[in-house]
């Protein structure tokens, strides 16, 4: 009789190999659940596949997504109309706009935008005891509050609680002869204009209204440092035209469509700002439609082409084929993409504005032969532009769409795919673990038979044995 062995495996309980028989049961058992579990082995295997499959579809959808993004906005009949805005004084900057059009506009600086600044007279404290002070804003609407005690710094936190548009600071102020600190109170509009001028008086709002309330910045040592007032510029200046326009910030944005202005300083001599067309902008616009196609052919040729790796040791050499290589869908869509782009526009090749195809399938850009098609033909090369991303972005939505899309279809299918197999596997795992009870039960009762049979065999040894005797 064998030494018993204790083992287990994958799928099956602890168990005890052939007491009796002396065979490692586990191990056979085991041998031929590898042999039964090859058909699983197979669809894990296609789930791999299957799944390294879809990924790809999914990225190629992207890059042809963001394709047809790109050819969207460049086949618009104004997709080259970018403007930049430049002035004559470092005293104003301009920015374009998505509607900004060309023009220009002249004008001095009359103001720039202040907020309101008003200081108190030094002090050590504000009052003897808590009382009321009202801030009035520019529209005569009045906010009361109670500091909780006469203390600059509960004045402060009162003020700056009240939420009239306007902040306090206590700020230094030297020292009393009595050598007593003192302080003053610094009040300031939290927006700048004249919209955000306001007065501080001590008493409440029917004080002030009876006029019997003290303005805090008329007291002897106060003053209003700064007073609110609005940017300004005039336009056509000494002319009979002349006309001023005023806003609450130092920034414009109505003096031209789609322009912003913003003044820093007052001028004497008049600035000029010009709004162009940008044709770097409108080179970025045709150079990016070309970039996007390139990433989804070179992602396409990436993942279609064979790799052969040599082997160092043994010297053997094994193929790699792209995980798209045979795959109809995107090879139509790519096929298809590449003729919208090399297609003429209106009897004009697309190499007549800088976009040309390159032998390897893939497209450059010259950006020199762009540039000089915009400036001898800007209507010609907006038609030629649009037409190209009109043509390439009816078969990029046709393949990419995230509903109907070709390659958006095939992504489902193959996820239905997937999902099959799945459930093919987990039901030949319910499959596997029965055989392997069977097999198991199997041995068992062989194990059982064979004690009985050695039982039998003692007994009649020994029955023969007293029968030799």
């Amino acid at each position: 009789m064998s030494t018993s062995s204790v083992s287990s495996s994958s799928g099956s309980s602890l168990a005890i190999d052939g007491l009796v028989s002396g065979l490692n049961t586990t191990s056979l058992i085991n041998s031929l659940m590898s042999v039964e579990a090859v058909p699983q082995t197979l669809l894990q295997n296609k789930v791999v596949s299957t799944n390294s499959f879809i990924s790809s579809l999914q990225t190629i959808n992207g890059l042809v997504q963001t394709l047809a993004t790109k050819t969207a906005d460049a086949a618009k009949a104004t997709s080259l109309n970018v403007f930049a805005a430049t002035s004559s004084s470092a005293a104003v900057t301009a920015t374009a706009g998505a509607s900004a059009a060309a023009g220009s506009v002249t004008f001095t600086v009359g103001a720039t935008a202040a907020a309101q600044v008003g200081v108190t007279a030094a002090m050590s404290t504000w009052s003897s005891a808590a009382s009321p002070l009202t801030i009035v804003g520019s529209d005569g609407k009045q906010t009361t509050v109670t500091p909780a005690s006469g203390s600059l710094d509960d004045t402060v936190t009162a003020i700056n609680k009240a939420g009239a548009g306007v902040t306090a600071t206590k700020v230094a102020a030297g020292t009393a002869s009595d050598g007593s600190k003192l302080f003053r109170l610094q009040v300031t509009s939290t927006a700048t204009g004249s919209a955000g001028a306001f007065s501080l008086y001590r008493g409440s709002g029917a004080d002030v209204t009876a006029g019997t309330a003290t303005d805090v910045f008329a007291e002897t040592g106060a003053a209003v440092v700064t007073q609110a007032r609005d940017a300004s510029v005039t336009l056509w200046a000494g002319t009979a035209a002349a006309q001023t326009v005023t806003s609450a910030s130092n920034t414009f944005t109505d003096l031209l469509p789609g322009i912003g202005v913003t003044v820093s300083q007052t001028t004497t001599d008049p600035v000029t700002v010009t709004v162009a067309q940008d044709t770097t902008k409108a080179q970025a616009v045709a150079s990016g439609l070309v970039d996007a196609m390139n990433a989804v052919t070179k992602y396409y040729d990436t993942n279609t082409g064979v790799t052969s790796t040599t082997s160092p040791t043994t010297g053997t050499t094994s193929t790699t084929a792209g995980v798209l290589l045979g795959d109809a869908t995107t090879r139509s869509a790519v096929q298809a993409l590449t003729s919208a782009m090399a297609a003429p526009v209106n009897g004009k090749s697309p190499s007549s504005i800088g976009i040309s195809i390159t032998r390897d399938g893939d497209f450059s850009f010259d950006a020199d032969a762009f540039q000089q098609a915009l400036a001898t033909d800007p209507e010609g090369t907006q038609a030629i532009l649009s037409g190209i991303a009109g043509a390439v972005n009816t078969v990029a939505s046709t393949a990419s769409d995230k509903y109907t899309g070709s390659i958006t279809t095939a992504i489902t299918g193959q996820q239905s795919v997937v999902k099959d197999l799945n459930a093919q596997i987990d039901s030949w795992t319910d499959r596997l673990a029965q055989r392997r009870a069977t097999l198991q039960a199997q041995y068992s009762a062989l194990e059982t038979s064979l004690s009985s049979l050695q039982s039998q065999s003692a007994w009649l040894t020994s029955q023969l044995a007293t029968l030799s005797s």
